[in-house]
């Protein structure tokens, strides 16, 4: 699989001194993954993102982005990256939901034609063709995040990054929203990079999951892989899923010498242990 991007232990001082490391595992990110970046506050997430998206240099270590430096050469790969921020409000301009979505297809120069086949193809896809004619300003944050989404990837790219999309939804518009990414990444190619505090949300959408503590990738893998690290998790100050933090309990009494990392497995799991019991 094509690699997208690369970020090897960089370093960045901010204007006031601060210095960020980012070290431990390479963060590596391949054509079609659906990563998850797991950490608390201060860990290193938005560092980490800031410089994927070339707005900080690092002063040490490497980032490479489709094969290019994002801080020096931006403007040649803006077209293949889609992203949203976590305040959709502060990227949402356009004086209604059509303008908005259109507005980076009308800078790249396509023709309003084009422009309107592809506001349209992307409404049609995420169904909010209702919104088009709407003020962005008077839509739910649910709706928001729904057309900031659309004006990400308006321009098919190659890559999304979303920062906390699950913040503030309600549970049904947290399940519209995973379903979403999902079917972007099945049916258009779209990789994802996503960061979330919701880490109930995250078996339900992660083929790869990244944990940054204190400036360090201390683990990486798949959700089964990574929620088996219960100890790992809590020294980042994050607590397994419910799911995951009964069948650790679980496995603890020697009931159950597994941990599943999604409801299917668990389901499967038990209805494994409640037929030997019957039998």
């Amino acid at each position: 699989m094509e690699q997208l991007v690369k970020v090897k232990c960089i370093k960045h001082v901010y204007p006031d001194k601060t210095e960020v490391c980012l070290c431990g595992l390479d963060f590596i990110v391949n054509q079609g993954d659906k990563v998850i970046i797991l950490g608390p506050n201060g860990a290193g997430k938005t560092t980490l993102l800031s410089h994927i998206l070339g707005l900080l240099s690092p002063i040490e270590g490497s980032v490479e982005v489709l094969g290019k430096q994002p801080d020096k050469s931006f403007s040649s790969i803006r077209r293949d990256i889609g992203v949203v921020f976590q305040n959709v409000d502060e990227q949402i301009i356009g004086p209604r939901v059509y303008d908005d979505i259109g507005f980076t297809a009308r800078n790249e120069g396509l023709s309003s034609k084009e422009v309107e086949q592809r506001v349209l193809e992307v409404a049609r896809s995420l169904e909010i063709e209702d919104l088009l004619e709407k003020i962005p300003h008077y839509l739910s944050g649910g709706q928001k995040k729904k057309v900031a989404l659309a004006g990400a990837i308006v321009m098919k790219p190659k890559l999304l990054i979303m920062d906390e999309p699950f913040d503030g939804l309600d549970p049904k518009s947290k399940t519209e929203m995973v379903e979403l990414l999902n079917r972007l990444n099945s049916e258009y190619g779209i990789t994802l990079i996503v960061t979330t505090h919701d880490i109930n949300i995250v078996p339900k959408i992660a083929s790869l999951i990244y944990v940054i503590r204190d400036g360090r990738i201390v683990t990486k893998g798949d959700p089964g892989e990574v929620f088996n690290q219960i100890d790992q998790l809590r020294a980042a100050n994050l607590e397994p899923p419910i799911l995951t933090e009964l069948f650790y309990r679980l496995k603890e009494r020697g009931i159950l010498d597994t941990i599943p990392s999604s409801i299917d497995q668990a389901e499967d799991l038990l209805a494994d242990l409640i037929g030997k019991k019957e039998k």
